[in-house]
């Protein structure tokens, strides 16, 4: 409830009305059959509208109803595969791989170990490569290939994704997942390596 002596006035055309006693409007708005709504509260003096409410309450819920509607939610969507996995059972989840990325999803290569697999990661980064390499077109890597537990997890993210922001992210050149020598700590076994794999491809 208005309880200010004066408002500046806005007609519901848009038009300015000017200051009036705040009885005055809302007397105009009643003769229009319309609401006096405050816009801005901390003006000095408040700004109010003439405007039909419940109108303006349901524009405003159906904008934000299709602004809903045209939002992009990316998933994670994680595919399996095995240290030895064999040509056909690969190609099969690539084309997975590269069905979510097409989709706008990211994607979570995950290589699992049974057994006494786990002390030959270097098979299951192997296999990292061959996905890296068959999507770096369409694919960045957001997340470095790192250990947890028995498995060996990347997840790889469409090229071109669109941030919160409305910005684009910058395709980045896809680094191969990279062994690092035995004995050093387990949490640096596998790193970051872009630099390793540039120097490699000179």
């Amino acid at each position: 409830m208005i309880r200010v002596r004066e408002v500046s006035v806005i007609g519901d055309d848009g038009e300015p009305l000017g200051t009036l006693p705040t009885e005055e409007a809302l007397s105009i708005a009643r003769d229009q059959d319309l609401d006096l709504v405050e816009v801005a509260p901390t003006a000095n003096p408040p700004v109010c509208r003439i405007m039909d409410y419940g109108k303006h309450k349901y524009k405003a819920s159906k904008k934000a109803h299709e602004a809903k509607k045209k939002q992009k939610i990316i998933h994670v969507k994680e595919v399996k595969f095995r240290p030895n996995t064999d040509r056909h059972d690969f190609d099969f989840k690539l084309r997975n791989v590269k069905r979510f990325l097409e989709n706008g999803d990211k994607a979570k290569v995950v290589i699992f170990f049974k057994g006494r697999e786990i002390v030959h990661r270097e098979f299951g980064m192997r296999v990292l490569e061959r996905v890296v390499e068959a999507t770096e077109d369409t694919a960045v890597i957001e997340q470095q290939a790192k250990q947890e537990g028995r498995t060996l997890v990347m997840i790889l993210a469409p090229k071109n994704t669109k941030t919160k922001k409305g910005g684009m992210i910058k395709a980045q050149p896809v680094a191969k997942p990279v062994e690092v020598p035995a004995g050093e700590p387990e949490e640096k076994q596998i790193e970051d390596g872009v630099d390793d794999a540039k120097n490699e491809d000179q």
